[in-house]
């Protein structure tokens, strides 16, 4: 071969080798005209995935400016504000009961009637002895009358001292035989025995054919139950604290309930009656005593209840649901807020204690604000928030109740 076949064999070589070097440059690029939609496609998937990161669905409220009223709690007691141990007065057998156990009694009214017929006639003997008396005084002072009237020289002094003394005796013996018609009157009221307050009465201790006496104890109870008094120990602290409420006329507006044991709230509000007049060295509380309304006798003495002590006009605050606060580094909480353009912001807040499910706002959140309170833990700042309705649960819904299945 020449010298010229040599010379352009050489050359087609290097323009295949440059032919073959921009082929795999093409090819690198993604510029070789192949079909590309795969390319395309995965591109599109990066930038929806980008996109969806951007994006998070939440559920979004306003705070509400709702009122504020978490109330104190103190474990009270049922107590009567009367109560009442019958005693007979005297003794006998009882012959008449005029009640059934555990009836609703007036103050008055007749429970027991005892055998009464020797008190009736200890009171018929009690008048006899009376009319004597009173016959006795009327002779014994006319006898005296004379006496002064009669001519001093045929009487002596001593006849007219002894006729005073007899008159005077027999007015004495008048006095005495009221007295005794008194007590014998007495007895035989007392072979009655009523109601002396309003209230139920409990087991009687004795029936129709039983002998009854003081001696032997008290025939039943009595219970005032409407209205009724609940107690409860307040501390040395809270008491101060109360006193200075009740200089300024602040405990007035005091609203107070009662949870049963139930767990029904009491449907009547109580009043106060007294505080005790010394304070427990053992325990540094001071028993405190409300007057509820009791018509129903749902409040039984010597129960438990739960009180709840709270404001008649609660002050108001911002609120969003407790599922909306989340912590952050340091103890702070705050939660997310949407703004116009639909981007979430981390914002700190203060609140107090939550009630109710709610989480009163006290600084950093205005009424009327959105906020997030389902779907918080994945979000980041300035991401877009997609409001949609929140699944029902109990977390966002204090009253939610799941469906029974069959």
């Amino acid at each position: 071969m020449g010298t010229a076949a040599k010379a352009f064999g050489t050359a087609m070589a290097q323009i295949a080798l440059v032919a073959a070097g921009a082929a795999g440059g093409w090819l690198a690029k993604g510029m070789w005209p192949e079909d590309d939609s795969a390319a395309k496609a995965a591109q599109a998937a990066a930038a929806a995935q980008a996109a969806a990161m951007s994006r998070q669905t939440v559920a979004v409220t306003n705070a509400e400016l709702r009122a504020y009223n978490l109330p104190e709690r103190y474990v009270a007691h049922a107590e009567p504000v009367q109560e009442v141990d019958l005693l007979p007065q005297v003794d006998g057998y009882i012959v008449e009961m005029r009640f059934k156990e555990g009836d609703t009694v007036k103050a008055g009214d007749l429970l027991y009637v005892l055998d009464d017929e020797r008190y009736r006639a200890v009171v018929n003997q009690r008048k006899a002895d009376l009319e004597a008396a009173q016959a006795e005084a009327r002779r014994a002072k006319r006898y005296y009358e004379r006496m002064q009237k009669a001519d001093e020289r045929g009487i002596t002094q001593l006849e007219r001292d002894n006729a005073e003394a007899a008159s005077e005796s027999a007015a004495a013996a008048v006095l005495q035989a009221k007295a005794n018609l008194v007590v014998a009157e007495y007895d035989l009221k007392k072979a009655k025995v009523v109601a002396p307050i309003s209230g139920q009465i409990g087991k009687s201790s004795a029936h129709v054919g039983d002998y009854v006496a003081p001696s032997k104890g008290p025939l039943a109870r009595i219970v005032q139950i409407d209205p009724i008094r609940v107690s409860f120990p307040m501390t040395d602290r809270a008491y101060i604290a109360w006193r200075e409420a009740q200089k300024k006329g602040t405990n007035k507006a005091m609203r107070l309930r009662l949870t049963l044991a139930d767990g029904s709230e009491y449907d009547r509000e109580g009043s106060w009656d007294f505080d005790d007049n010394e304070m427990s060295a053992a325990t540094a509380t001071i028993q405190m005593r409300l007057q509820f309304p009791n018509p129903d006798r749902l409040l039984v003495p010597n129960s438990y209840v739960t009180l709840l002590a709270d404001l008649q006009t609660p002050p108001q605050y911002p609120s969003v649901p407790q599922t909306a606060v989340f912590d952050l580094p340091g103890g702070d909480v705050a939660v997310w807020t949407v703004d116009a353009e639909g981007k979430v912001h981390a914002r700190k807040i203060e609140t107090r204690d939550p009630h109710l499910g709610w989480q009163p706002v006290v600084k950093g959140l205005e009424a009327g604000e959105k906020v997030v309170f389902a779907g918080v833990a994945k979000l980041q700042e300035e991401m877009t928030a997609v409001p949609v309705a929140p699944t029902p649960n109990e977390d966002i819904d204090a009253n939610f109740k799941p469906a029974v299945s069959d």
